[in-house]
């Protein structure tokens, strides 16, 4: 688990905060996945990479409200789990729906990043990174 997983975050809380469009966040292959399980699970609009970046590479995150007017958005709540001063491991049987099964936590297994949902029905535990809901 890196930082960049728990800057692409805050960024995104933030900028729903904000009422933005969309967020521009710092990129490697887990914010990659984890980017890629918010949208398929539709918490965000849609995201695309940057290519005029330089050196660095970078997601633009296109973030998605409830109503037309940025009034309410999407994600209510999204709060790692995993910190990097605290590694959070959970193995299969251990694994718990977010909020009653409203909301989506994200884990990082040897088979890849999935849903918690997901892991639980391959049977397979990993890292904890976060909860949306």
């Amino acid at each position: 688990m890196s930082k960049k997983v728990a800057d692409c975050l805050s960024k995104i809380k933030n900028g729903l905060k904000a009422k933005h469009d969309y967020v521009d966040v710092a990129s490697n292959n887990l914010v990659k996945n984890v980017v890629k399980i918010l949208k398929d699970e539709g918490y965000i609009a849609d995201y695309k990479e940057l290519t005029d970046t330089g050196n660095r590479n970078m997601l633009r995150v296109f973030l998605k409200y409830a109503d037309s007017n940025k009034r309410k958005p999407v994600i209510m709540t999204i709060s790692m789990v995993t910190k990097p001063s605290r590694r959070v491991y959970i193995s299969s049987s251990d694994i718990k729906p977010v909020m009653n099964g409203l909301g989506i936590g994200i884990i990082s297994t040897p088979q890849g990043v999935m849903t918690t949902y997901e892991a639980k029905k391959r049977n397979v535990g990993g890292e904890y990174i976060c909860e949306v809901f």
